[in-house]
């Protein structure tokens, strides 16, 4: 027996038990025509589709897609996977819609593309950078996210995490090597600096956290209410934690090979060398997290296009104001971890390496 689903517009769903959700496969599209609404035609579809897990199973359903005025129009096609939420309504019929395209297989393959370059590439250093990530994804998922989920502070929690995450991510990655401890260090320097700031800032900007859509769902879900500024700040901490290894390794490369180049060089000189590439360094790595929160943000971006309402307004609101906190802080917390590790470095080089050089030496001439 057919079942007659109405599609809406997606929107959040509280996942109670009386819902459930399937995979399915359009099989075949039944009706299709265009519907004139009050400003515009859309595509109306009627659906055949074969429910491919759980309970129904083998099943085919009938759905139908437009029957309501959506602002973006979705065409369904022959062989799309998809997802189906199941429920009841008051009298106990059985209520099938679309919630969104199935895209594990497209996912798939991008990771796998992803994983297979990296390791033609890399090689060795290649694996273990793949396992860095295993090893980060499994923490974020086994500790940071359920410790948060039980109401932990995410802050302590951000911290915490990034104590195992760092060390094992940068040994695995660039070797157990004078230059990957320097690093991790200045990466935990810059990083607590940074978490500070990120504070200092989101209270100085009145952030509540409930800009986004997903943190105000969040309060609806699970029976845990979650502080959103705090989650904001660990997510700031998360996110510099992430792009911050390359600039200390690069820094601390760059700081012992020019070490090894000239033996007896000093340390103000060491560094005013070094800080020279670390700038170029700095406006690149700037630029790039500019352009990725821009990226990112382009949809809101085009809000302001024909808006009204002064910059500065338009500026202020939580939306806007989050992203800006978060860029600002994230590349403050890239710059200064440049000068920083780039010191660090070269103090220990200048120092330990040249006791070492003198004790050969010495020894050398008994």
């Amino acid at each position: 027996e057919n079942i007659l689903i109405s599609d809406l517009e997606i929107q959040p769903e509280v996942n109670t038990p009386e819902t459930e959700y399937f995979k399915g496969t359009v099989t075949e599209i039944l009706e299709e025509e265009q519907i004139n609404y009050e400003d515009k035609s859309q595509t109306y579809q009627k659906l055949s589709v074969l429910v491919t897990n759980g309970d129904f199973k083998g099943e085919e359903v009938v759905v139908e897609n437009g029957t309501i005025n959506m602002s973006q129009e979705i065409i369904y096609e022959l062989g799309d996977s998809v997802y189906l939420s199941y429920t009841r309504d008051q009298l106990g019929k059985s209520i099938f819609f679309i919630t969104d395209f199935d895209r594990t297989e497209g996912l798939t393959i991008l990771f796998v593309g992803f994983v297979l370059l990296t390791l033609l590439i890399g090689v060795k250093r290649g694996i273990l950078s793949i396992l860095a990530l295993v090893i980060s994804f499994v923490i974020l998922f086994t500790f940071v996210l359920p410790q948060i989920q039980s109401g932990r502070d995410p802050v302590l929690i951000a911290i915490l995490s990034s104590i195992f995450i760092i060390p094992v991510t940068f040994y695995l990655s660039h070797g157990f090597e004078l230059k990957t401890t320097i690093s991790i260090i200045g990466t935990f320097i810059s990083l607590v600096i940074t978490g500070i700031l990120a504070s200092l800032f989101v209270n100085i900007t009145n952030l509540s956290g409930t800009a986004s859509e997903e943190a105000l769902f969040l309060q609806n879900v699970g029976g845990v209410v979650y502080n959103l500024k705090d989650l904001l700040l660990a997510g700031i901490i998360i996110g510099t934690m992430g792009v911050m290894d390359d600039v200390t390794v690069s820094q601390t490369s760059i700081v012992i090979q020019l070490h090894d180049l000239k033996k007896n060089i000093s340390f103000g000189e060491l560094f005013t060398r070094s800080i020279k590439v670390g700038k170029d360094h700095i406006s690149s790595m700037v630029n790039t997290l500019v352009l990725v929160y821009t990226g990112a943000s382009m949809p809101l971006l085009l809000l302001f296009m024909n808006n009204p309402r002064p910059i500065e307004e338009l500026l202020s609101y939580e939306l806007v104001a989050t992203e800006i906190v978060r860029t600002l802080v994230g590349s403050i917390g890239l710059i200064i971890a440049v000068p920083i590790t780039t010191a660090l470095a070269c103090y220990v080089v200048t120092h330990y390496k040249l006791k070492t050089n003198t004790a050969k030496q010495v020894s050398h001439e008994h």
